[in-house]
């Protein structure tokens, strides 16, 4: 059928009687009234606790928002732990690709998430080429 054939406009549904509307109504303002308790809540300075989110999830976070900040696909999480006010992680991320793939360059970021798992600050610490070893101190 063509686009304007009346079989089309006949498969539109709507709410076959006044109750149905009436309800959609009902609950969606007690939803607003919830928002609105939670954001009076928020601003009358009743702090609620966050929730830390897990190591795994703490690593997706600080390499999915890092990528978002710099422009590149982090390769790994090197290191996360757990801070008192949320994560530290170090993502490794390729900046400058060269053959040999050996010679590309690789930096070293520390990722500072808060509990909730949001960046709060990052740094690089560190650049190496992808085939440099560590040497022990």
């Amino acid at each position: 059928m063509a686009a304007g054939d009346k079989g089309e406009t006949e498969r539109i549904r709507r709410p076959s009687s006044k109750k149905t509307a009436k309800k959609t109504v009902t609950k969606t303002a007690k939803t607003t009234s919830s928002k609105a308790a939670d954001t009076t809540a928020a601003q009358g300075g009743v702090k609620r606790a966050a929730r830390r989110v897990s190591a795994p999830r703490a690593m997706r976070y600080a390499a999915e928002q890092l990528q978002e900040l710099l422009g590149r696909i982090p390769e790994s999480v090197s290191s996360v732990k757990p801070t008192d006010d949320g994560w530290q992680a170090d993502v490794e991320v390729l900046e400058l690709e060269r053959i040999p793939e050996t010679t590309s360059v690789m930096a070293s970021y520390r990722v500072t998430l808060d509990e909730e798992g949001e960046l709060v600050a990052y740094e690089r610490t560190r650049r190496y080429t992808r085939g440099q070893i560590d040497r022990k101190p």
